[in-house]
């Protein structure tokens, strides 16, 4: 199933980093830190293997997010503010930026089998 943030960001067969920035309220720049990647290689190459495979762990938390709360814009809110119990008050922006995108999932996970996390 298409998520409707999903749909939001696809271009042709691709996740276009410009209407993720867009979607996100994140500048350019800021999403290729995110995705550990040179902002120019974002704007240049959007399409290449190398940047989808960035913006991948990005684009599988934000779905999960998005399955949770029921809203693409709740998710987005949640994924840019909601500190993490148990991570400093980090947020998924924060701890993924860092490196820690599996920690964002087990949590997301926890969250969907019901567990307080």
């Amino acid at each position: 199933m298409l998520t409707a943030l999903l749909a939001d960001i696809r271009e042709r067969d691709f996740v276009s980093p410009r209407r993720m920035s867009v979607r996100m309220r994140l500048p350019l720049s800021e999403l290729a830190r995110l995705a550990h990647v040179h902002r120019n290689t974002l704007s240049k190459q959007p399409e290449s293997a190398a940047v989808q495979k960035s913006l991948e762990p990005v684009v599988r938390i934000l779905m999960a997010a998005e399955e949770l709360t029921g809203d693409a814009d709740k998710a987005i809110l949640w994924f840019r503010h909601q500190p993490i119990v148990g991570y400093d008050g980090q947020t998924a922006l924060q701890l993924v930026e860092a490196g820690h995108a599996q920690a964002v999932f087990a949590h997301l996970n926890d969250l969907r089998d019901g567990l307080y996390a």
